[in-house]
């Protein structure tokens, strides 16, 4: 009798005796059904909350495109990516040629010549146009003036 009891305050009815193990098979039925339902409910939120959120970027993207359009700070952020991402500092052309700030310009050939050569014969291109924007870099620096220039 217990069983129909819990059973009462669940489904809101009283249950006769006999009936309980028909209704513990339905509701076992029942709540596969339920959560099956349950399931494909929440698989057509996901969708539909993951379309929505979707449209929602693409617009607030677009809207920022604008605004930054309208001040120029578009343009000024490309210019400033493309010049500092071309330029090598000279901390880091000394690192790849291997010599310090004290390094004399004849030291600086002599190890631009040497890691220069060795790449060009085992074929690494990248490292080799790195040494050679490292020289470029650095010869800025410890070129001497021109005569007649006054500092």
């Amino acid at each position: 009798m217990k069983l129909a009891g819990e059973l009462e305050n669940v489904f809101g009815f009283p249950c006769p005796v006999g009936t309980e193990i028909r209704l513990l098979q339905l509701s076992v039925g029942d709540s596969i059904l339920f959560l099956a339902m349950a399931a494909k409910l929440l698989a057509n939120l996901i969708v539909m909350g993951s379309g929505i959120m979707a449209r929602a970027f693409v617009q607030a993207y677009r809207q920022a495109l604008m605004n930054a359009s309208k001040n120029g700070v578009a343009q000024e952020a490309a210019q400033h990516i493309k010049t500092s991402s071309k330029m090598m500092t000279d901390a880091e052309a000394r690192q790849i040629l291997g010599v310090t700030e004290n390094s004399t310009w004849e030291e600086i050939l002599k190890r631009y010549d040497n890691l220069f050569e060795r790449n060009a014969k085992n074929g690494s291109f990248y490292l080799q146009s790195k040494v050679h924007r490292a020289k470029e870099c650095l010869e800025t620096l410890h070129q001497p003036k021109e005569p007649g220039m006054v500092e």
